[in-house]
């Protein structure tokens, strides 16, 4: 069984910075994409960036040239530096991993850290 666990988020000031990261463990089969997604009530779960299996990333333009992506493969994580933080930042973020193995897609969800940010 596949696990992802998330960092604690946390409450910053327009302007700072937060760093989550997401582990993967349990028998991890194939080499995952991992992504973060972010959602505040009411809306739909939205894209904020992804790392591939061979390490390109790519971002939301909401969050472009403030938000990092980045991961460990030795340690399984996956790591969202956010600088520039802004009130619209706030939501719960999640961490997804898939891949696709046998003829079939596998995803996998995070709990969700809450990021709380203050005008």
């Amino acid at each position: 069984q596949v696990q992802l666990v998330e960092s604690e988020g946390g409450s910053v000031q327009a302007g700072g910075s937060l760093t989550l990261s997401c582990t993967v463990s349990g028998y991890t089969f194939c080499d995952f994409d991992m992504h973060w997604y972010r959602q505040v009530p009411g809306k739909e779960r939205e894209f904020v960036s992804t790392i591939d299996a061979d390490g390109e990333s790519s971002y939301a333009d909401s969050v472009k040239g403030r938000f990092t992506i980045s991961q460990d493969s030795a340690k399984n994580t996956v790591y969202l530096q956010m600088n520039g933080l802004k009130p619209e930042d706030t939501a719960m973020y999640y961490c997804k991993a898939d891949c696709w193995f046998d003829t079939k897609e596998h995803i996998y969800w995070g709990q969700g850290t809450q990021v709380t940010v203050s005008s």
